[in-house]
């Protein structure tokens, strides 16, 4: 195999297996036991959701460690990055399932509420840049309760502060924003298009996932479709609430446009700037790209096409790695991807590739026939 030129790895979690940089280590320790020498770059990459920070972390941002509230109330260690004036936030960390005590879930009373608190951390620490990756939320509170840590004040006919989680929000009245923090710049790290209400809304496609019962469903639905109402007729005026990602990680993405000014961005292509996607990828032969399941999903924001898009830009070919592939070669090839490798084609067994997903891809990468893939000469 011929050496000439470098591989990037820019790889996604194999969730449940590997985090994002676990999965970088391994396909790299593949490669080099294949080609001893063989110049290796990485970026350990996310598509907004967990594992943003982390991925922030391995572009150069410091990690801080500060106390949240949790998903239901109880305090919570959560991290942020933060480099110069720009720190980087996941819904996950102080919002996110992994909060929830004991794992139970609170779909009607659960609230974002510790997430604004770190919006709050990073504004005192001078941050005037945030960058809020959502996803893995436990909460369909339309973030409301991030907007509570950041001073606004939500209050029922009686001028009483509504409790936390998002059945409370059908007895909202008013919004008051009189001692809100204001935040120079929002970007909203998103990887999904659902709008707050409706069939596709937050309740209805991930309250179930966070335990919501249909009746939660429903319940929740028409508690954010007063939500929407309320704050669009008393601040903003604009109704944000069928605008895609505005259901993202329970209805966050609704309050981050409607009340913070946010922007949303596609997730992989926030972390891929601050990981200086274009210098790395300069000069490279290959560029391998991957996560746990990939599937249709994946081609709706997620991080493997992301990647693709940024190496068309750049003009490098990209495979694929995961634990399973369900793309047909046709729509692989329509998203940009040379080809794809699973290790479910090495170990049949789903439940052996979820244990031994490091080994199983460090024999994937060796396998990987590179220079066929680039047309470099053997």
């Amino acid at each position: 195999m011929s050496s000439a030129g470098h591989v990037l790895l820019a790889t996604d979690k194999f969730k449940g297996s590997l985090t994002a940089a676990e999965a970088t280590a391994h396909l790299a320790a593949g490669l080099r036991r294949a080609v001893p020498g063989l110049g290796i770059r990485t970026i350990p990459v996310a598509d907004g959701g967990e594992g943003t920070v982390d991925a922030a972390v391995e572009a150069g941002f410091a990690r801080v460690l500060t106390r949240a509230t949790g998903p239901t109330g109880a305090p919570i260690e959560a991290e942020f990055a933060v480099r110069g004036d720009t720190a980087v936030i996941e819904v996950a960390e102080a919002s996110g399932l992994r909060g929830l005590p004991r794992g139970e879930a609170a779909p009607l009373s659960a609230s974002s509420y510790g997430t604004g608190e770190l919006i709050r951390a990073a504004l005192d620490a001078g941050c005037t840049r945030i960058i809020l990756g959502l996803g893995g939320s436990a909460c369909t509170d339309g973030g409301a309760g991030l907007v509570q840590a950041l001073g606004a004040r939500l209050l029922d006919a009686d001028g009483e502060e509504l409790p936390p989680g998002g059945a409370a929000l059908a007895r909202l009245a008013r919004v008051d924003l009189t001692e809100s923090v204001r935040i120079r710049e929002l970007i909203v790290a998103c990887d999904v298009d659902n709008p707050l209400l409706g069939p596709n809304g937050a309740a209805a496609v991930y309250g179930p996932q966070k335990g919501a019962t249909a009746e939660d469903v429903a319940l929740l639905d028409a508690a954010l479709a007063n939500w929407a109402r309320v704050v669009t007729n008393s601040t903003t005026y604009t109704d944000f609430a069928q605008t895609p990602g505005a259901g993202a990680a329970g209805g966050i993405g609704f309050a981050a446009l409607a009340l913070l000014g946010a922007r949303l961005e596609p997730g992989i292509d926030i972390v891929l700037d601050l990981a200086d996607f274009p210098a790395k990828a300069a000069g490279a032969r290959l560029i391998i790209t991957g996560e746990g399941s990939l599937d249709r999903q994946s081609l709706r924001g997620k991080a493997p096409a992301g990647v693709a898009r940024a190496a068309a830009r750049s003009g490098v070919p990209v495979v694929a790695v995961a634990g399973v592939c369900t793309l047909t070669p046709a729509e692989l090839e329509a998203a940009g991807f040379r080809a794809a490798y699973a290790l479910a084609d090495l170990e049949p067994d789903l439940d052996r590739c979820v244990l031994d997903a490091g080994p199983l891809l460090e024999r994937l990468a060796a396998g990987l026939p590179v220079d066929t893939i680039t047309g470099a000469a053997s």
